[in-house]
């Protein structure tokens, strides 16, 4: 796979990481469902729910921060894609979460930037207030 790097307005192949899982992406443990010139929209191995997927710039870059302004929005285009792809192909799609984990401190354990893009449906869960904020239960609860 080719690696891309923005450099005052050109593609260049470099920022490819040896070992690195997204920058080798083994072609029997992930399925690209789309791409642009600098990103991927891959399958997620392991699902929250039907459809969840990864967006993943082609550049090694650690963490979301080290993701440069064209990069953030080609993976935002790729996530306006796979909206529009899942909701056709799925109507009880009602929401989505889209996050990533940036530093070991937030759970991030792929240290290669990656956006986790998760459909939601009505009756998923039996309370979704507080649907990010969850990673801390006891501050799920913020209305008054």
């Amino acid at each position: 796979m080719q690696q891309a790097n923005i450099h005052q307005g050109e593609v260049a192949t470099s920022n490819y990481e040896p070992g690195c899982l997204f920058c080798e992406l083994p072609a029997d443990k992930f399925e690209v469902l789309d791409e642009n010139e600098l990103c991927l929209t891959l399958q997620d191995n392991f699902p929250i729910s039907e459809g969840h997927c990864l967006i993943v710039p082609r550049r090694h870059v650690r963490d979301y921060f080290d993701m440069n302004p064209a990069e953030i929005d080609a993976a935002n285009r790729l996530m306006h894609r796979a909206r529009e792809r899942l909701q056709a192909d799925d109507p009880s799609i009602t929401g989505f979460n889209i996050g990533t984990n940036a530093g070991k401190s937030a759970g991030q354990s792929v240290f290669h930037a990656h956006i986790h893009f998760i459909p939601r449906r009505d009756g998923d869960q039996e309370d979704p207030q507080g649907g990010v904020r969850k990673i801390f239960p006891d501050k799920a609860k913020y209305r008054r």
